[in-house]
């Protein structure tokens, strides 16, 4: 049930069988024996413990965060960069690459689809 939730999240490129039940199981899996068992504290009744998924939650959160961050960077940048030409171009210091300019820009976009 997981793995048809999150079909629709699915990055571009994905084989069709990536969100097979089986697929997920072994993923599963592997992040399961690739991470640390955390210590078991001796402690009082009650006590919140760490559990292995908690440690792969938090794992995999901190993952995702730092790939937003380098795509965010990667973006404005882009947008920087747009932006400066744009810039150029309206002051006609770029009408002798208005034509290639137009096809980087065209490209970039349709990679965002």
């Amino acid at each position: 049930s997981v793995s048809r939730a999150i079909k629709p999240f699915a990055e571009p490129g994905r084989p069709p069988d990536w969100f097979s039940q089986k697929h997920c199981a072994s993923q599963y899996s592997e992040l399961l024996e690739t991470t640390e068992t955390p210590k078991r504290k001796r402690g009082e009744k009650g006590e919140v413990v760490e559990t292995v998924e908690d440690v792969i939650v938090r794992k995999l959160t901190a993952e995702r965060v730092e790939e937003l961050k380098k795509i965010i960077k990667e973006t404005q940048e882009k947008y920087r960069q747009l932006k400066k030409d744009a810039e150029l171009i309206q002051a006609g210091h770029m009408d002798n690459r208005l034509e290639e300019l137009c096809n980087e820009i065209m490209l970039w976009v349709i990679s965002l689809f």
